[in-house]
């Protein structure tokens, strides 16, 4: 604990000797009028940038912790298996200082805006005032439901389904603020409902519900699930490796492949919901699609490419550590090194740009701008089957690590009739989705692409591909 205080002063001391001395050694620079401003000299796009920054991270883990805390509660209060009620208390635990953290973050963001784009926050507010006090009123009502429902847990221990309906209630709130939040961001980058040239408000709701809104909402909906659950399994881990006991350590491991299993689950239809933010973006201007993948901020898509390839491994390498303290898993260990193989492959087809930057020597040696064989491996078509090698190979390593401890297999015939239902259904559905996706390219008019009648042949083959996927 000494440790803990001394370094806690040490990194406070440290904080408040860079704020003085920005503060000190400032010079505020020329700015038109009071449109923008600087944070102490620094560069005020940067100041935000961060700010905002570490106020979405704990506000992701502060929706996403209690979206899976009570499907946990919900799953104890079914199977009456008190360790279930255990992890969704410790998950909720995890929440009070976050939530604090979070709040005070944003209040510092709100200030900042309206500090240093005083111009552009007027003409915001102008525009979303009505949303920004239901804001003001859900956040309250986040905070109380949030206190209530952790508080009350031992109180309302026999009263499963008041205290549910109190994590329902704060899923509620939290899940509304973002998307209020998300409103304001959106409109940012696709703005309707307003006049294109005077800029004054013509239709609220169109602004609100703009073009982003819905696959923001979405995208940032499952990232926070993902993001709360990688960090749950983290702090597991942590407290793994300080555990005491066996029953301790049993139980933190156990936290740590829940919080683990949750943040690969939401990990995993991520790209797919991303891919969809994507298209909105270009069906709204292609050259902001075009700006963001291949100008300006193509470089931040690659750092976005390997760290979600890095989650995709470091999910698979603990589920490969955790099997090898279960009895039994033995026999599925030969199949790690071909998992292995395919993630690495796929990682790499993941990073290769199609784009090469190189230099008018480089590019005669290779004889373009474009290298003869990595240029396939750099367009969507190749990425988007390398991400899907990538996910079922992380599916795969889950299923593995679930029969670890199992015993014989059970036979399919023996499995009872809502297993054949189920997998009957789906499996007509993928029939009939790929049917018609085969049926569209066979009978496509190339010139509704805006293409010659010649390239009509070109849609056969990936329309063949899918008959035989069919098969």
């Amino acid at each position: 604990m000494k440790l803990v205080k001394i370094t806690a002063v040490i990194i406070t001391l440290v904080v408040l000797f860079f704020l003085v001395s920005g503060l000190l050694c400032a010079q505020e620079k020329a700015v038109p009028d009071g449109e923008y401003r600087y944070f102490f000299g620094m560069d005020s796009r940067v100041v935000v940038w961060i700010i905002a920054q570490l106020h979405l991270m704990f506000a992701a883990f502060v929706l996403g912790v209690p979206i899976f805390a009570v499907i946990v509660e919900i799953i104890g209060a079914k199977t009456k298996d008190l360790r279930y009620d255990r992890l969704a208390h410790e998950f909720t635990r995890l929440l009070s200082a976050a939530f604090a953290t979070t709040a005070a973050l944003g209040a510092f963001l709100a200030f900042t805006l309206f500090g240093l784009f005083p111009s552009f926050m007027q003409y915001m507010t102008g525009i979303f005032h009505g949303s920004m006090y239901i804001y003001a009123l859900l956040f309250f009502g986040e905070a109380f439901s949030l206190y209530l429902y952790y508080y009350s847990w031992d109180r309302l221990k026999d009263r499963k389904g008041i205290h549910i309906s109190l994590g329902i209630l704060l899923n509620l709130f939290g899940i509304s603020l973002m998307f209020i939040a998300n409103s304001w961001t959106s409109f940012m980058m696709t703005p309707t409902g307003v006049d294109p040239e005077s800029g004054q408000l013509l239709n609220f709701w169109e602004a609100f519900a703009n073009p982003l809104w819905t696959p923001l909402n979405i995208h940032r909906l499952i990232a926070n699930v993902c993001f709360a659950g990688f960090i749950v399994g983290a702090y597991g881990a942590v407290k793994f490796l300080g555990a005491k006991t066996k029953e301790e350590k049993a139980h933190y491991d156990w936290m740590g492949y829940m919080g683990n299993f949750i943040g690969v689950a939401a990990l995993i239809p991520l790209p797919f919901a991303g891919y969809l933010l994507g298209r909105e973006i270009y069906n709204y201007s292609p050259v902001m699609g075009n700006i963001s993948m291949g100008g300006a901020f193509s470089w931040s898509f690659i750092i976005q490419a390997i760290l979600v390839g890095m989650l995709f491994i470091g999910a698979n390498f603990y589920l490969w550590s955790g099997m090898g303290r279960i009895p039994g898993s033995e026999r599925y260990i030969k199949y790690i090194k071909y998992l292995n193989i395919i993630l690495v492959v796929c990682f790499a087809i993941w990073l290769t740009p199609h784009n090469l930057p190189l230099s008018a020597e480089e590019q005669m040696m290779i004889g373009g701008q474009y290298h003869p064989v990595l240029k396939y491996l750099g367009l969507m078509s190749g990425k988007n089957a390398a991400v899907n090698f990538i996910i079922l190979s992380t599916f795969f390593s889950f299923l593995i690590y679930r029969r670890s401890n199992k015993g014989r297999i059970i036979p399919f015939s023996d499995q009872g009739n809502v297993a054949k239902i189920v997998l009957a259904l789906v499996g007509a559905f993928c029939l009939v989705l790929l049917g018609a996706y085969a049926y569209s390219l066979m009978t496509m008019d190339p010139a509704s692409l805006e293409l010659v009648a010649e390239k009509k042949k070109y849609f056969i083959l990936p329309a063949l591909l899918l008959v035989l996927q069919m098969a």
